[in-house]
């Protein structure tokens, strides 16, 4: 058994706790303690004593409890077993972390659940190093960041699904936008979290959520901006305004899709009889229709093809004709002119 005269650890500054891998230590041993770091003293599990920053030497009046459990019979010199945890006091300001897996989350106006990332950071700092040696760490060698934010994973992820669902429904606010209560929700977190990791000794110093965020390539995602999309214009426009533009955008959908006015038609029937808007429907397409297909008749008697120039009868100019007395405008077609009654003929 090799014997220690002199205990010290200088590891990174993400671990949390450090078990000294030896157990031969004499009366006369030199620990060094660095600032932001206790070390605990054990005796077959139990804790004998606490030793702050600075350098000790084992004498039993430093810790006279171990002289009582130690059997000295050949005096100072000879080796005891005991095991040191050097614990680390510093706050670990910069923990990462993140949803492994999108959280499913229903949204409040639409009741769509959408899959939500969230992502952030929280600072942590050991307060108990014997509860945490007591209730979580246990002979492990070394118990770092890491296996911390294992540990409490499925605890942050709860907590931070169920506010977020909370805040979403008693505030009806639009997933979509809750980035902006970002600092609020963090607080809250930080709250309802800190108890858990009390109970093993460490103290939540900070908690940021600083992203919350939905994959756009989602299809829930996409149905979800589509509807805010639309209710945000109907706001805008107006009942009345927003359900005409529908039905324009409708008409020059189906009009490219059918081929133009039989199939703005076709779809209008359908329209009118489904969504019970047939008689308004009917009348606008009627004169968006017929504004495209009346003819137009000649003096000879003629009814040429809509936007026809010339009477394809006759040869006559098509627009409007005029009273070879009065000048005054004549219907196409008229024999006598309303104003002043001269024949068309003269």
């Amino acid at each position: 058994m090799a014997i220690i005269d002199r205990v010290k650890y200088d590891g990174p500054g993400d671990v949390f706790v450090w078990r000294w891998p030896g157990d031969a230590l004499v009366w006369g041993t030199q620990v060094i303690v660095n600032q932001a770091q206790e070390a605990l003293f054990l005796k077959d599990g139990k804790v004998l004593d606490v030793l702050g920053p600075g350098s000790h030497t084992l004498k039993t009046a430093n810790i006279p409890l171990l002289k009582h459990l130690v059997n000295i019979p050949f005096g100072d010199e000879t080796p005891f077993a005991a095991e040191i945890y050097y614990i680390n006091k510093a706050v670990n300001m910069a923990l990462k972390w993140g949803t492994r897996e999108p959280i499913p989350v229903q949204e409040p106006q639409f009741q769509l659940f959408v899959p939500v990332r969230a992502f952030g950071q929280l600072g942590l700092k050991v307060m108990d190093g014997k509860k945490l040696v007591s209730t979580m760490v246990g002979t492990l060698p070394v118990f770092d960041a890491n296996q911390v934010l294992d540990y409490f994973r499925g605890h942050l992820m709860t907590h931070i699904k169920d506010y977020i669902a909370e805040k979403l429904v008693q505030d009806k606010i639009p997933l979509l936008t809750i980035s902006a209560h970002l600092t609020e929700i963090s607080s809250a977190i930080k709250e309802k979290v800190g108890g858990e990791f009390g109970r093993f000794g460490i103290e939540v110093v900070n908690f940021y959520l600083e992203s919350i965020s939905v994959p756009p390539e989602d299809e829930t995602v996409k149905r979800l901006k589509k509807m805010l999309s639309d209710k945000a214009e109907f706001e805008t426009l107006g009942e009345q305004r927003y359900r005409t533009v529908r039905t324009f955008d409708t008409l020059q959908t189906a009009a490219g899709n059918e081929g133009g006015a039989a199939g703005v038609m076709g779809l209008g029937v359908g329209m009118g009889m489904g969504m019970g808007a047939g008689a308004g429907m009917g009348q606008m397409m009627g004169q968006a229709i017929g504004a495209q297909t009346s003819p137009v008749a000649c003096q000879c008697g003629t009814a040429n093809p809509s936007g026809a120039k010339f009477c394809t009868q006759c040869g006559r100019p098509l627009s409007a004709p005029t009273c070879p007395k009065c000048r005054a405008s004549m219907a196409p077609g008229a024999k006598f002119c309303s104003a002043c009654g001269q024949s068309a003929a003269s």
